[in-house]
């Protein structure tokens, strides 16, 4: 993802804890303690950076799948990442199948079964992705939104809105969060349900929750 270089502010670890427990553990909007729900084919989660997003998808799917797939765009390019990495993958645990495709998220969701249940998170590094290897990303986009089109499988697109912040102050920050919110706008299209969260708090924003 592109950074601004500003360094975060510590956050202290309890009250995260906390916060992503119950996220992993609620039940969804309008469930019922251990129903399995459906979702619609395919659901667009989008929020801020460390706004609980990741934590309530997995939730949507966990509630919906006994075996879950999480198509994981991350790169541990550093430290930073690989610990970040670590995290998402101590919390979702064993239910989960796992496959790393950082920038042929279109390829694996053409192999997916009818039946299964995916998480792509997130289409923010994936875009990333992109935008450094210097791919056409009108390209690259269109075949993605082909693939959730066709795939048989029920997906869960994890996405950052980037659109709050004050305008970048250099070239490729600013064609990233342009064509950020061109994908946002393009996966809220395709997507039967849309959900914005918000410190941890989610908003539909399009569709029903199951």
């Amino acid at each position: 993802m592109v950074s601004s270089g500003m360094h975060p502010t510590p956050v202290a670890a309890e009250p995260c804890a906390r916060l992503l427990e119950s996220l992993r553990t609620v039940t969804c909007l309008g469930s019922k303690k251990g129903q399995i729900n459906v979702l619609p084919k395919t659901t667009l989660v989008l929020g801020g950076a460390a706004s609980g997003k990741s934590a309530y998808a997995e939730t949507l799917v966990l509630n919906t799948s006994t075996h879950c797939i999480y198509l994981a765009t991350a790169q541990a390019f550093d430290t930073e990442m690989q610990a970040k990495i670590c995290r998402h993958q101590n919390r979702r645990g064993p239910a989960w199948s796992t496959i790393e495709a950082p920038l042929n998220a279109a390829d694996v969701l053409g192999k997916l079964a009818e039946g299964q249940v995916c998480l792509l998170d997130c289409a923010t590094l994936w875009l990333s992705n992109h935008l450094m290897t210097e791919n056409e990303i009108e390209a690259e986009q269109s075949a993605l939104l082909h693939a959730l089109r066709l795939c048989p499988a029920r997906v869960v697109v994890v996405s950052n809105e980037v659109g709050h912040g004050v305008v970048p102050d250099n070239a490729l920050a600013r064609r990233f969060r342009e064509a950020q919110g061109r994908l946002n706008i393009a996966l809220a299209t395709e997507a039967d349900l849309v959900v914005q969260v918000t410190a941890g708090l989610p908003q539909v924003l399009k569709g029903q929750t199951p």
